[in-house]
C-alpha cells in the first residue's frame, strides 16, 4: 500500500466516522438545505442528463433535489455497479422498479437506458477545498469519468458532502479526478478545476 492510500484510507476512516456522528435530524436538515441550495445554484437545461444517487448510509439524501431537477427538465440517472470495476449510468424512471445493487442500494434495472451524464452529483467520504475527493475506496466514478473523458464528454462534477467532510488536503493521485464544485449545507463553492 503506497503512503498516498494509506493516507486516504485514514482519511476516509476519520470522516466517515464523523459523518456518521451527525443525528438523524440534523442529517435530514442539512440534506434539505443542500437540496434547496442545489435547485438555486445548479444550472440545467431541460433534457440534460444529470446522475444521482440514493443515500446509503449517512450520505446527504438528495432524492429532494434531484426530484427538483427531474421537474426542471432535467433527465436523472443513477449509478449501476456492474462488476468490481465498473460503473454505469442508467435512467431513473418512477414507473419502473428499482432493483437491488448489492451493498444494500436499489437502482434503475437493466431494462433502463444506459446515460451519459452531463452533470454529475458525486457522493463522498471526504474532500478538500481544491476539489479533490475521496471516495469509497473503489475507484468506480475516476474510471467513469476517464471512460466519458476518452469519449469525448467533459461532464460538471459536482461533489456532495456535509461540512463537516472536508480535510486540510486529500492526498491525490494521478488518477484522482477534480471536482468542480463542492455542495455542502453552507452552499455550492465552484472551483477552477
Amino acid at each position: 500500500m503506497t503512503d498516498k492510500v494509506a493516507a486516504k484510507a485514514l482519511l476516509r476512516a476519520e470522516r466517515l466516522a464523523v459523518r456518521n456522528q451527525l443525528p438523524t435530524s440534523e442529517r435530514i436538515e442539512k440534506s434539505l438545505t443542500i437540496a434547496e441550495t442545489g435547485l438555486t445554484t445548479l444550472e440545467i437545461e431541460p433534457g440534460m442528463v444529470v446522475s444521482g444517487f440514493f443515500p446509503i448510509r449517512s450520505e446527504v439524501d438528495i432524492r429532494p433535489l434531484m426530484a427538483d431537477l427531474k421537474s426542471r427538465g432535467a433527465v436523472l440517472c443513477l449509478p449501476v455497479i456492474l462488476d468490481k470495476t465498473t460503473i454505469v449510468f442508467r435512467e431513473l424512471h418512477a414507473d419502473r422498479p428499482l432493483v437491488p445493487l448489492g451493498f444494500g442500494t436499489f437502482g434503475p434495472g437493466a431494462d433502463c437506458a444506459e446515460l451519459d451524464p452531463s452533470l454529475m452529483l458525486v457522493p463522498l467520504a471526504a474532500f478538500d477545498r481544491t476539489g479533490h475527493r475521496i471516495g469509497y475506496g473503489g475507484g468506480y466514478y475516476d474510471r467513469a469519468i476517464d471512460r466519458l473523458h476518452r469519449k469525448g464528454l467533459h461532464p460538471r462534477l459536482i461533489g456532495i458532502a456535509f461540512d463537516c467532510q472536508e480535510v486540510a488536503s486529500v492526498p491525490a493521485e494521478p488518477h484522482d479526478m477534480r471536482l468542480h464544485g463542492i455542495l455542502t449545507e453552507s452552499g455550492l463553492r465552484r472551483l477552477n478545476s
